[in-house]
C-alpha cells in the first residue's frame, strides 16, 4: 500500500518541486506563475485524491485533515480533499447486520424497528445508518455507527509505514511528520473502541452544556445498553454534514452572521474544552459538523480525543493573552518588539524547538500568530501565512511538542473555515478571556484592570462560607 502511494505521489511532488525552483530562478511574474501552478492543479488533484480514496485507510484520514486546511492547499486541492469527507466508499448492508450480529448477539431486526440501506455517511473507520430502535427500546429515531471489519489492521499498518518514511527525513521538512504520526498513531488505539467514544462524547456533551448560556454545539448522547466496541448508538442530529453545505456554496461567498455564528460556536466549544478541562475532539474536519434543521451546529465523531496536562493548559492560555495584548503600531502591525519576546519564551515552555540560526524572538512569535491569529495578518521577521511558502513559520520549527499536535489541528480547522467564509476571525482574542477565567491567569484586561479567574473567585466563596460559619464559633469562645 505505501509503495502504490509513494509511486503515485512521488512524480507529483517532483514536478510541484521543479516548477517551483524554475519560478525562482527566472524569477516568473507573479501573476503568470498563479497560472501555471493552477494548471498543475488541475492536472493532478482528482487524480491523487482518487488514489487515496481507493487506497482508503489512514491516507483517506489524511486526506480528511488535509481538506480543513485552506490557507495551505489551492481552492482546487480543496474541492477534490473534501470528496473524503464522509464519501468514502461504504460496505455492503449484510456487512453492517453480520458486525450488529456478531456484537450483540442478536439480529439487528430485534433492535431496530427501522435500518437504512443507504449510510448517511462513510469515513476511514466506520460508517453511519440511520434507524429506528424497536418498542423495547423506546422507538426512538438514532445513528448506528459500526466499524469496518479489518480497519485497525489496515490503519495502524498505514501510519507505521508513514512513520517509517518521516523518521530519516526529520529536520529536512518544515515540520517534524514523525512526531505528528506518532501522536496520530497514540490516538487511533482509542478510536477502534467505541465504548472509549461513547464515555468521550458524554464527557464532552456534559463540559458544553454547562457552559454559560448552554451549549454552543449539540453532542449526540448515547444509547448505552445498545454500545459495544464496534457498534455506536447515538442520537440522530437531522441536518447536513458542513462538507456537503461547502460544496454548494460559490467561491467568495458570503455567509454573513451566519459564517460568524458557525464560528463563534467552534471557537466557543474547543476553547472550553481545551482550556476548562484539557479534553477535546481531536478529529475536527468538516464532515464531522453538522448544520442542524434548527441552525444550530452539531460535532459527531468522538472517535479521536486529545487529553492535554493543565501546565500545557496553562502556558498555552499565555500564549493567547500575549497574543491578544500585544501592542502594535504602524511600522510593526503584528506587535512591537518587547511584545513578541514573551511569545519566544513561552513557545520554549511550551516545547517548541527552532532551527539553529532561526529568528528571535520573530520566529517562535510567527509560529504562534500562525496557529492562533487571524490568518490575513502580516507576521513578523519577513514569514508568511501559507504553510507551503518557503517562508512559512513552520520552515523554522525543528520540533513541535507532541501534547499540543491535536491543538494546532483545532485551530487549523478553525483558522480554515474563516478562510473559507471570508472573515477575519483570531482565535487568540477569543481565547485569551476563556483561558483567563479557566485557568486563573489574572491577566489585565484592555483598561488594565486585573481580571480575576475562576479559581480565585471559587476560592473567594469558599472563605466566605467558612468565615460564615467560624466567625460565630470565634466569636463566643472569645465572650465566654
Amino acid at each position: 500500500r505505501a509503495c502504490t502511494l509513494y509511486g503515485k505521489l512521488g512524480p507529483v511532488v517532483v514536478h510541484y518541486r521543479y516548477v517551483e525552483a524554475r519560478q525562482q530562478f527566472l524569477k516568473t511574474p507573479e501573476e503568470a506563475a498563479e497560472r501555471e501552478w493552477r494548471a498543475l492543479d488541475r492536472k493532478y488533484a482528482a487524480a491523487v485524491v482518487g488514489e487515496l480514496e481507493q487506497l482508503q485507510g489512514m491516507y483517506t484520514k489524511y486526506g480528511q485533515i488535509a481538506s480543513g486546511m485552506n490557507n495551505t492547499f489551492s481552492t482546487i486541492w480543496i474541492e477534490q480533499l473534501r470528496k473524503l469527507e464522509d464519501k468514502v466508499p461504504p460496505r455492503p448492508k449484510e456487512v453492517v447486520m453480520r458486525t450488529i450480529l456478531e456484537e450483540t448477539g442478536k439480529p439487528a431486526s430485534e433492535t431496530f424497528s427501522e435500518f437504512d440501506d443507504a449510510p448517511l455517511g462513510a469515513a476511514s473507520v466506520a460508517q453511519v445508518h440511520r434507524a429506528v430502535l424497536s418498542e423495547k427500546y423506546g422507538n426512538k429515531e438514532v445513528a448506528v455507527k459500526v466499524q469496518r471489519p479489518g480497519v485497525e489492521t489496515t490503519l495502524l499498518g498505514d501510519v507505521k509505514q508513514l512513520k517509517r518514511l518521516a523518521k530519516p527525513l526529520r529536520g529536512t521538512t518544515p515540520v517534524d511528520y514523525y512526531i505528528v504520526f506518532q501522536e496520530l498513531e497514540s490516538q487511533l488505539a482509542d478510536e477502534f473502541d467505541f465504548i472509549r467514544e461513547a464515555a468521550a462524547m458524554e464527557r464532552i456533551g456534559t463540559t458544553l452544556s454547562e457552559a454559560p448560556g448552554g451549549a454552543a454545539l449539540v453532542v449526540p448522547r448515547t444509547v448505552p445498553s445498545l454500545c459495544s466496541k464496534r457498534v455506536l448508538v447515538m442520537d440522530y442530529l437531522r441536518g447536513e454534514p458542513l462538507s456537503r453545505l461547502a460544496e454548494r456554496l460559490p467561491e467568495g461567498a458570503d455567509l454573513g452572521p451566519a459564517g460568524k455564528a458557525l464560528l463563534a460556536a467552534l471557537t466557543d466549544a474547543f476553547g472550553r474544552c481545551i482550556f476548562e478541562t484539557g479534553f477535546f475532539h481531536a478529529d475536527p474536519h468538516p464532515g464531522n459538523l453538522f448544520v442542524l434543521d434548527d441552525g444550530r451546529i452539531g460535532l459527531i465523531d468522538f472517535g479521536q480525543v486529545k487529553q492535554i496536562s493543565g501546565k500545557a493548559r496553562c502556558t498555552l492560555g499565555k500564549v493567547m493573552c500575549a497574543l491578544a495584548q500585544r501592542e502594535r503600531s504602524k511600522e510593526e502591525p503584528y506587535g512591537i518588539l518587547r511584545d513578541l519576546e514573551p511569545l519566544a519564551e513561552l513557545g520554549d515552555e511550551l516545547g517548541v524547538v527552532l532551527r539553529d540560526g532561526a529568528l528571535r524572538p520573530e520566529g517562535p512569535a510567527a509560529v504562534s500568530m500562525w496557529l492562533f491569529d487571524d490568518a490575513s495578518e502580516p507576521l513578523p521577521g519577513g514569514f508568511e501565512q501559507s504553510e507551503l511558502s518557503p517562508k512559512a513559520p513552520a520552515m523554522s520549527l525543528k520540533s513541535f511538542p507532541q501534547d499540543l499536535v491535536f491543538v494546532a489541528r483545532s485551530s487549523v480547522l478553525i483558522k480554515g473555515l474563516a478562510a473559507r467564509l471570508g472573515v477575519k476571525w483570531s482565535l487568540a482574542s477569543k481565547w485569551a478571556p476563556m483561558a483567563v477565567e479557566a485557568l486563573d491567569l489574572n491577566e489585565k484586561d484592555a483598561r488594565g484592570v486585573r481580571r480575576r479567574g475562576r479559581l480565585s473567585k471559587l476560592g473567594d466563596g469558599v472563605k466566605a462560607r467558612v468565615s460564615r460559619v467560624v466567625a460565630p464559633v470565634v466569636r463566643r469562645r472569645l465572650a465566654a
